[in-house]
């Protein structure tokens, strides 16, 4: 079946309100099963939900395609989908007849995809009353038993296990789906690389420059005041890259007990409170959300709403938010860093008076429209550049390498790891270990460092256990005939 996926825009009634959503059209029109599966989802769903799940939709009418004429019965089909999206369609000779030819994805990806639709398919067996592609089934025990061991370690790692209750848990412990996936593999926390601080300083005054301008007297002319101010609230506000992004004008204000430091809150991008700017017919401040703000002062809607390839796109994360106003605060480490944000921010924001802005916005292009993330991510990358790096994610130097090492700032300075969940704004204690994971470097270090700890001998075997049933097993004497102390010296 030939299709492709578009954003369409969507009328559910007479008001004004559209709403966007891919779309996959088909030779026969719109895949309208899908379009409705999105709509009762969207006041739940993000954006970026809907791509991913339209994606395995498409695949799946790709395969149906390519092998319409190989399977009966829907459950077949499934499981030979989710077999070949592992194992890719291409046979050893290099040739596969259904045209397909798939690479393997690894099982992680695999997982996402299959299970993005069953749930679309468990929707329309529900709605539409059709045979499910991958149905539930009875657990065997071995599955049983695994599923229990997972809902316990979760519970005790979970902040509010006394709320999670086992009789509810059963009921889904005796299910499993029809499709038996491969089990992603365990990785131990693989440390994630970190931008440097001793490279942090040029970064920020000598790669973050104005082209042309290098040698102006006045800061704000030869330096990249926007990107700088990004940057920062990466580095020393534990930021990810898209966060900045959700900043208005307003949400930026001296800090109340320093007044010559940046209190800096980050609202979220819909649900966030409004600035008091948008007056009522009584000219009093209009109480509402940012997306009603959005939508009724600037015909705009919040950033994580709109198509990741749109350039108004800015994602947003499930945070533990400060306030019932939706918002969490930038806790600046070390705290200095706040000092300097607050005197290049009120530079900054003097340029941006100067432009033309139809929007609340912080950070803008010389236009004046907002800023987009790929264009940030194309300055970042010349300003890496310029003071002789590479940016590679690897090597720690794009922009995702700052939030870790703003996390491996506060391990170093042994800062409580419940203040550093707050800081990071994460909702559980686990997820701060993914910044502050020790690389393989500091394990060799502390390896070194205890064997050097150890030369006393102790780690080496009692003599009493050289004469352990060694006469069967070593006839020669070569082990149990040997001197204990020569064994010491070696």
């Amino acid at each position: 079946m030939l299709h492709t996926t578009i954003r369409g825009k969507v009328h559910r009634d007479n008001t004004g309100v559209v709403m966007e959503i891919p779309v996959i059209l088909t030779e026969h029109g719109p895949l309208k099963p899908l379009v409705n599966y999105f709509l009762a989802h969207a006041q739940v769903r993000s954006s970026a939900w809907m791509t991913k799940t339209a994606q395995a939709v498409g695949l799946l009418l790709d395969y149906m395609s390519a092998n319409h004429d190989c399977f009966d019965d829907p459950k077949d089909l499934f499981e030979a989908f989710a077999q070949r999206l592992t194992t890719g369609t291409v046979g050893a000779d290099g040739v596969d007849p259904s045209g397909l030819y798939w690479l393997g994805r690894n099982p992680a990806v695999v997982r996402m995809l299959a299970n993005s639709v069953s749930g679309f398919s468990d929707w329309m067996a529900r709605e539409l009353n059709t045979k499910p592609l991958n149905p539930w089934r009875d657990a065997t025990h071995s599955e049983e038993m695994l599923a229990w061991a997972a809902w316990y370690q979760k519970r005790d790692r979970a902040f509010l296990a006394h709320t999670w209750d086992r009789e509810t848990a059963s009921l889904t412990m005796t299910r499993a789906r029809n499709a038996l996936l491969k089990r992603t593999p365990v990785i131990d926390h693989e440390p994630v690389k970190r931008f440097s601080d001793e490279c942090i300083h040029e970064l920020l005054f000598k790669g973050f420059i104005v082209p042309g301008r290098q040698k102006s007297p006045r800061l704000e002319e030869r330096l990249n005041l926007r990107d700088i101010l990004i940057t920062m609230l990466m580095h020393y506000g534990g930021l990810r890259m898209s966060e900045p992004f959700q900043l208005y004008v307003h949400d930026v204000l001296p800090d109340p007990v320093h007044a010559d430091r940046a209190l800096v809150r980050i609202f979220h991008p819909s649900q966030g409170t409004a600035p008091p700017d948008w007056l009522d017919a009584k000219g009093k401040p209009t109480q509402c959300n940012r997306q009603a703000y959005l939508n009724g002062k600037y015909a705009l809607r919040p950033r994580n709403e709109y198509a990741l390839s749109d350039q108004l796109f800015a994602g947003w994360k499930g945070n533990a938010l400060d306030s019932k106003e939706h918002f969490m605060y930038v806790n600046w480490f070390p705290q200095w860093a706040g000092e300097l944000f607050w005197k290049l921010w009120v530079l900054c924001m003097a340029q941006r008076a100067q432009l033309d802005c139809d929007h609340p916005f912080a950070f803008v292009t010389l236009k004046g429209s907002p800023y987009a993330i790929d264009s940030f991510e194309r300055q970042y990358r010349r300003a890496v550049e310029r003071i002789g790096l590479q940016a590679a994610k690897a090597l720690g130097t794009t922009p995702h390498g700052h939030r870790h090492a703003y996390g491996q700032a506060l391990a170093d300075a042994e800062i409580d790891p419940i203040f550093r969940k707050k800081a990071l704004h994460h909702k559980s204690l686990e997820s701060q270990v993914v910044y502050t994971e020790p690389d393989r470097v500091k394990l060799v270090r502390a390896l070194g460092a205890a064997a050097e700890r150890e030369k006393t001998g102790s780690v080496l075997p009692p003599p009493d256990f050289l004469s352990y049933g060694f006469k069967d097993i070593d006839p020669l004497g070569l082990i149990s005939g040997t001197d204990p102390k020569l064994l010491r010296r070696r």
